[in-house]
């Protein structure tokens, strides 16, 4: 007999999840987007950290690069997101674990990484330093990372969203992100993300940074 209970997730201003939300739902059209700008870097063995209930495993593995993906890893802090990505998520090269991506044991734990994958977490971590050495020491040389945030105020100022410790200028995300090899921008607005042009407005950025 199956004792497991099922999971039921709750659907909040700070989790996608697409099962629970209309397709045309703008916040879960720009998260898909972004993954998709994803999966045109992903290869080898990919971390997707701070996943979520897991949907970008299954783009990703349905995405441009797929026959170059060996295998994903997923982590989260929450239980039972994990457990969600787990029962709706489930496929053959990927796999879902709780962990905390602050700890100092993650490379010990996990290895490293060709493709890191890292979506609106920054901007929760009051450590977002430590954060951003742990993804550099995860990721495999010749490896990149694509990380996003949304643009803000400033580092560590208030801002509407109470969830959010930072919300970076543009200038600061790139200080943040100094111990790369090479840091390349793009803008997103909606479903475009692209090298920004002049004058237009974004509401997010996306970095793709290289280990050399």
């Amino acid at each position: 007999m199956n004792n497991r209970k099922e999971i039921k997730m709750v659907l909040t201003d700070e989790r996608v999840i697409p099962k629970l939300m209309n397709p045309k739902n703008g916040l879960l059209k720009e998260h898909i987007q972004r993954y998709k700008f994803a999966s045109g870097f992903a290869k080898g063995k990919v971390l997707d950290i701070a996943c979520g209930v897991g949907y970008g495993s299954h783009i990703l593995l349905n995405g441009k690069n797929r026959e170059l993906i060996k295998h994903i890893v997923g982590v989260d802090i929450d239980e039972d997101t994990i457990q969600y990505a787990r029962e709706n998520y489930a496929h053959d090269k990927a796999a879902y674990y709780k962990m905390n991506a602050l700890s100092p044991d993650l490379v010990d734990e996990l290895g490293q990484f060709d493709t890191i994958i890292s979506f609106e977490t920054v901007e929760h971590l009051e450590e977002d330093i430590i954060f951003i050495d742990n993804l550099y020491r995860l990721l495999k040389l010749n490896g990149k990372l694509i990380i996003s945030t949304p643009f803000g105020r400033g580092r560590g100022i208030q801002c509407s969203n109470p969830f959010h410790i930072h919300q970076y200028k543009e200038e600061e995300f790139i200080e943040l992100l100094e111990i790369f090899d090479s840091v390349k921008m793009y803008h997103q607005r909606d479903e475009t993300i692209e090298i920004p042009i002049e004058d237009k407005k974004y509401y997010l950025m996306v970095a793709v940074c290289s280990k050399l």
